[in-house]
């Protein structure tokens, strides 16, 4: 490797220490370095354009190095998505799933990057198209999950499923959680959905307390077309939700839209130094938590 894009969450790096200490030591080895802040002019934008490229973005990097917790990743991940840089995390958070390197081991760390003594996996992601009745197609794509929740009064969701075109089953809830396996240690695990080897090619629906005794987590093919329809609550009354990608870009919805979503052609390559499966990851994390 040879040129290094540092993705920093100025909140958790106060005053850019971590940055800096990363900078002088991967320059200290003759490699390029580019800094990104969250905030610097780095948004995902909201287009329909597949050609959008995030302003400022290196396109020549080799790895991107993220400073944060998984919520940075998933940020970062969404806003290279077109550019293929392989992301590896540093943790400045708490139970970190998705961040490869403590502070502890730095330096070692780096040195093993700069050598090409790592391996790299290939995740899926999600996208989700929006459809208004004014033929406006707004759409997301996330890394973790599209989270279906209420928007405005805590009142349950009303929604109905589609697979492939034919009808699954109607929902009376406070959310629907669609997760890739990336995503199933996240909200989905809080909702008690099923925890998924990251590597899978699979789509997990999840709901949020539904009202039902019988409803519970499916889980689905990657090439399956999930559609989810918003219509009338009771008395033909406007319900309004929202679609939220990653626990950040959002997309609102109301009676009469719906949601497709489907495996995007976009992955995310993520870096890892460690040799260990992710049951012992699993392990540890739960001991920690």
């Amino acid at each position: 490797m040879k040129h290094f894009l540092i993705y920093t969450n100025r909140v958790k790096d106060k005053n850019l220490a971590m940055t800096n200490r990363i900078r002088s030591f991967l320059e200290l080895k003759g490699q390029r370095v580019t800094i990104k802040a969250d905030g610097d002019d780095w948004k995902e934008k909201s287009t329909a354009n597949t050609d959008d490229i995030p302003k400022d973005v290196p396109q020549d990097a080799d790895c991107m190095i993220v400073l944060g917790g998984d919520g940075t990743v998933l940020q970062a991940a969404r806003e290279t998505k077109r550019l293929h840089i392989p992301i590896i995390g540093v943790n400045m958070g708490t139970l970190g799933y998705m961040t490869e390197i403590e502070p502890a081991n730095l330096e070692e760390s780096l040195e093993r990057l700069i050598s090409g003594d790592y391996i790299q996996e290939s995740r899926m992601m999600l996208n989700g198209k929006a459809y208004y009745s004014d033929g406006s197609t707004p759409e997301g794509w996330a890394l973790n999950d599209i989270v279906i929740s209420r928007s405005g009064s805590l009142q349950i969701i009303k929604f109905h499923i589609y697979v492939n075109g034919q009808f699954l089953n109607a929902y009376n809830a406070d959310g629907m959680i669609v997760t890739t396996p990336t995503g199933s240690t996240g909200y989905n695990l809080s909702a008690g959905g099923p925890l998924i080897e990251p590597r899978a090619q699979l789509i997990t629906l999840t709901p949020i307390c539904p009202h039902s005794l019988n409803q519970r987590s499916i889980i689905l093919s990657s090439d399956d077309v999930i559609e989810i329809v918003i219509p009338e609550y009771r008395g033909g009354r406007i319900q309004t939700v929202e679609a939220n990608f990653d626990g950040s870009h959002v997309i609102p919805l109301r009676s009469g839209d719906k949601i497709r979503i489907v495996k995007s052609e976009k992955i995310t390559e993520i870096i890892q130094l460690n040799h260990v499966s992710f049951l012992e990851v699993l392990h540890k994390k739960m001991k920690e938590s």
